[in-house]
């Protein structure tokens, strides 16, 4: 079952990626003072993750007063790494290889024209320091902007 806002987020540890390594993290020593925000995406470098990353950046997702953004996505490591770099990108990213933390979230979907192939949806998690949900938004489309205002104001009544 998807969590609600006011649920408490599934805890999960997984590897996160920053562009240069990565080491096994859980979600809530990621969290910041505040909070954090988990971007969950299919995989990294196609041209929506390369555009919906630079657009994050751009909103400046990057400056969250200790609430950092992390993405979610079903790649490796050694390719989320290389996707950071190339995007000279800010942002860590989780790597989510066999779909659980997608699975815990309830946003693993089958890819059209990928049999088999399951990757989360887009959604976008808002917690605060404790783990609680307070805002959730996703959506079924691969390339719909999210709603960056809506967003930054749950980011902002952290």
């Amino acid at each position: 079952m998807r969590p609600a806002i006011g649920d408490a987020a599934p805890a999960f540890e997984a590897l996160l990626c920053d562009g240069e390594t990565f080491r096994s993290r859980s979600l809530a020593s990621a969290l910041g003072e505040r909070g954090g925000v988990l971007v969950f995406d299919g995989f990294v470098f196609s041209a929506i993750a390369q555009n919906w990353w630079t657009r994050y950046e751009a909103y400046g997702w990057d400056a969250f007063d200790e609430a950092p953004v992390y993405g979610v996505v079903r790649d490796g490591p050694y390719s989320i790494n290389e996707f950071l770099r190339r995007l000279d990108s800010p942002f860590s990213i989780f790597s989510d290889l066999n779909g659980d933390v997608a699975a815990a979230y309830d946003l693993l979907v089958e890819r059209d024209g990928m049999a088999g192939t399951e990757t989360p949806r887009r959604a976008v998690v808002v917690l605060d320091s404790e783990a609680t949900v307070r805002h959730v938004w996703e959506t079924d489309e691969w390339i719909s902007p999210v709603p960056h205002e809506e967003i930054e104001a749950a980011v902002g009544g952290l």
